[in-house]
């Protein structure tokens, strides 16, 4: 096969792969998105300096040191070379170096729990992970939906996540970072869509036999008022949302249809996070505990008699 025949398939098998990529990560539709994106393909060029020149080089000595080039130079006694030490050592120092300034800026820049300030007022969504599909309760406006996600387009959206029981990753793959939803835990995720759309949302961690199944639609809609006419359209659906029938939605159930809940309890998404520590009463995650260590003076206070039985109390 030719040079050239070579080139024209690498051409096509690149196309086809960057094809793929249409509706994922390297197809962003939000401000997230797309720095995550930006910042995948600078640090690849960055590893590409060391791969590419090692692939090259490593034909061209296999090519020109070849039996049949009897011809060559041979120097068996040769073992050291300042010049190409300093070369083998350099360019990988600089590029790790390079890697970390990086990493340390965009996992600043790219904090799931950090708000997008200068993007407006957020939209809270509350998410519960079940098996097997989404549970998204918008508590300023008294709804609820199963597998469907609507929010406006250029309005930021705060998600607070958790889990039913099993460990799963909420993914919408266009708008940016995935984070974890975890049973007893409450985690963030700040996302911006900058294009109204549907953009597909998954399951990114295997939760068991129906983890297929756990797709949903990300809807961003063109306008708030779109949004604020889809809010009154799920208000005048008679379903309500309380503890018992949540315990019935948290059945295990396969390709869970789209669901439409006009009222939900107040406080209902605290239960859910709460319901492993019904013991022990209400919990602020955020909050630095009482006890919490305050300097020296505290540490002596801990010293004198009768601490522990204060604590007790």
């Amino acid at each position: 096969m030719s040079i050239r025949n070579l080139a024209k398939l690498a051409f096509v098998t690149t196309v086809l792969l960057l094809a793929g990529c249409s509706g994922g990560v390297l197809d962003p539709k939000g401000q997230v998105g797309m720095d995550e994106k930006n910042l995948i393909i600078l640090c690849t060029i960055l590893m590409l300096i060391v791969v590419v020149p090692v692939i090259v080089l490593t034909l061209y000595f296999a090519w020109k040191y070849r039996a049949s080039r009897d011809f060559e130079i041979y120097t068996p006694k040769w073992a050291h070379s300042t010049k190409i030490e300093a070369v083998v050592w350099s360019i990988p120092i600089l590029i790790v170096i390079a890697l970390g300034v990086i990493t340390w800026r965009s996992t600043q820049a790219l904090d799931p729990y950090a708000p997008l300030n200068d993007k407006g007022e957020h939209l809270t969504v509350e998410v519960v992970s079940l098996n097997w599909k989404w549970l998204f309760i918008y508590p300023e406006q008294g709804i609820a939906t199963v597998n469907e996600l609507v929010f406006p387009a250029n309005k930021p959206v705060a998600f607070k996540i958790t889990s039913e029981d099993a460990m799963n990753s909420f993914f919408i793959p266009q708008l940016g970072s995935q984070i974890y939803s975890m049973a007893g835990m409450e985690t963030k995720l700040h996302l911006i869509a900058d294009e109204p759309g549907t953009f597909k949302g998954i399951s990114a961690n295997y939760s068991g036999a129906g983890f297929s199944d756990m797709k949903f639609d990300a809807i961003a809609t063109r306008t708030q008022a779109d949004f604020d006419d889809w809010v009154q359209h799920v208000k005048q659906q008679r379903n309500v949302l309380t503890a018992e029938t949540y315990q019935t939605l948290a059945e295990p159930t396969e390709d869970h249809p789209v669901t439409y809940y006009g009222k939900v309890s107040n406080g209902l998404f605290n239960q859910i996070v709460m319901k492993y520590m019904k013991d022990h009463g209400a919990m602020d995650f955020y909050a630095k505990p009482s006890h919490g260590a305050r300097g020296s003076h505290r540490m002596s206070e801990m010293k004198q008699p009768g601490h522990h039985a204060e604590v007790n109390e």
